[in-house]
């Protein structure tokens, strides 16, 4: 018996009536929902502590600038060299092999305006928190509802991706997190005026605009990152080719320099460090398209044969 015929014989013993897939349903999404809202107390519970952790960014930058300030940095070449050092100790403090020494007073300040304004933050961290954290169970939950109706041949192409998919995520998460964030966050500092004729201009975030804007650049460059998954699911469903990709990279590299430049802040340094990765990844997916068309142009050579 053929692979064809064998999975045709498997789907046709899958098959069910429909208010039996409607049962199943509502059973995955039952397990669905109660793996977030358990995800979604856990992370409540920290969200203190998550909280704190997001704001490592802020602290760090803030921390480097009242050092450099210390510095006393009088001309150009002196202050651009400055920068630069501070953001490599920037990320190697991220990272935790850096241990900065804590310069006197108060660098890090965030506000709240609203009596509840802090708590609905804490509210919107544990919920995304708990899609995080839930996710392993949301995907299983999807891939099995789905997977008794594909060949067996399209549910090995489908595991990869349910793989691939989060670990691109946490790539842009972490591109975020070590190097946009704290490099956005102390140049906003920079901006401040501090001690100037009497003059104090400062920067007080409110904690719901800063969550707000990492969690959107979380998301928005994780969402980047799935180029390769998207593409290579286009190419595997015949839609595009390697040379079709491979002959429009101007303009791909152009729309991804455009997407790059109003997804991040208004500096070219966030935009830079986000389209180099996504242009990467999009010739890197243009090498996975040649790869499923070699492996189909095998497996139809072979079936011919």
């Amino acid at each position: 018996m053929s692979d064809y015929t064998s999975d045709e014989a498997e789907i046709e013993a899958s098959r069910a009536p429909l208010l039996d897939h409607l049962v199943e349903l509502r059973q995955r999404l039952i397990t669905c929902i109660i793996a977030f809202f358990a995800a979604f107390l856990v992370c409540f519970y920290f969200a203190g502590p998550l909280f704190e952790f997001l704001l490592r960014p802020f602290s760090i930058a803030a921390q480097l600038l009242a050092l450099r300030h210390d510095t006393h940095a009088s001309d150009l070449g002196a202050q651009a060299l400055a920068m630069l050092t501070g953001a490599k100790n920037m990320f190697l403090a991220l990272i935790g092999v850096l241990d900065l020494p804590t310069p006197t007073g108060k660098v890090t300040s965030l506000v709240f305006t609203a009596p509840l304004e802090f708590f609905f933050t804490k509210v919107k961290l544990a919920a995304f928190g708990a899609i995080i954290l839930a996710f392993p169970v949301l995907a299983w939950q999807v891939y099995a509802f789905v997977a008794p109706g594909l060949y067996k041949r399209e549910r090995r192409a489908f595991l990869p991706f349910l793989v691939a998919a989060p670990a691109l995520f946490v790539m842009g998460a972490a591109l975020v997190y070590y190097m946009i964030m704290p490099f956005v966050l102390w140049f906003s500092l920079s901006q401040q005026i501090v001690g100037t004729a009497g003059i104090s201009v400062q920067l007080l975030p409110k904690v719901s605009d800063y969550f707000d804007l990492i969690t959107t650049l979380v998301i928005c460059f994780g969402l980047f990152f799935q180029l390769p998954v998207v593409l290579t699911l286009v190419a595997m469903a015949g839609l595009v080719s390697s040379r079709t990709l491979l002959s429009g990279w101007r303009f791909a590299v152009a729309g991804i320099v455009i997407a790059a430049a109003i997804v991040t802040p208004p500096d070219p340094i966030s935009m830079t460090l986000l389209a180099l990765p996504i242009i990467l990844l999009y010739f890197i997916s243009i090498g996975c398209v040649r790869l499923i068309e070699g492996r189909r142009a095998r497996e139809d050579a072979a079936a011919a044969a």
